[in-house]
């Protein structure tokens, strides 16, 4: 079986956050959402680029302007283990949406445990199970794996999207601007088989 695309995210990044919004309607076929830390990439974004960016394209796209959280940027490594966990159970994007919904749209920093629980409060994960969750070793393990695919796969920053092709190739696709473009080549790719 052929590995299905991945949207690499980090939740510190409001960047990842606009390409969350929209992935599912923007990619022809669904993608895997894995969780990795931003800050193990080799090339992290910048903040206040990032900002700046999410503000223009909140503007342009007419969505509601972004509320920022503080601290701005906020530690995310508590958020990323949360997002771990919620991927091992299953609920990657719902649990994902929701924690970017409070960091970007409600303002609040997920450096905080009682954010990271509202988050999945929203997506009925119960809120001791996933702190607990965010101790457990497999979920570290699960992160750290996923960070060092990721850098494997040649993700240098996020968000982006990884597409497998033919014979072990693949194309990449960094940044919100370039959803586009893994779509157009995930259609290229099922118009030829």
């Amino acid at each position: 079986m052929d590995p299905q695309p991945a949207f690499y995210f980090d939740l510190a990044s409001p960047e990842c956050y606009l390409s969350a919004e929209r992935i599912m309607a923007v990619l022809p076929l669904a993608a895997e959402w894995i969780p990795i830390r931003g800050s193990a990439l080799p090339s992290p974004g910048d903040p206040a680029e990032q900002q700046q960016l999410v503000e223009e394209l909140s503007d342009e796209r007419s969505l509601q302007a972004p509320r920022w959280p503080s601290p701005f940027p906020f530690e995310s490594e508590q958020a990323m283990l949360a997002a771990t966990y919620a991927k091992q159970i299953g609920r990657t994007v719902p649990f994902v949406l929701a924690a970017f919904r409070q960091a970007y749209a409600g303002g609040r920093a997920l450096d905080s445990d009682d954010n990271i629980v509202i988050a999945g409060s929203a997506c009925e994960m119960h809120p001791a199970a996933l702190l607990k969750g965010c101790e457990l070793r497999i979920v570290r393990d699960g992160l750290d794996a996923a960070t060092a695919l990721a850098l494997e796969r040649g993700v240098r920053d996020v968000p982006a999207v990884w597409v497998p092709g033919t014979i072990g190739g693949y194309q990449l696709f960094h940044g919100d601007d370039q959803l586009e473009a893994a779509a157009a080549a995930l259609s290229e790719q099922a118009a030829a088989q």
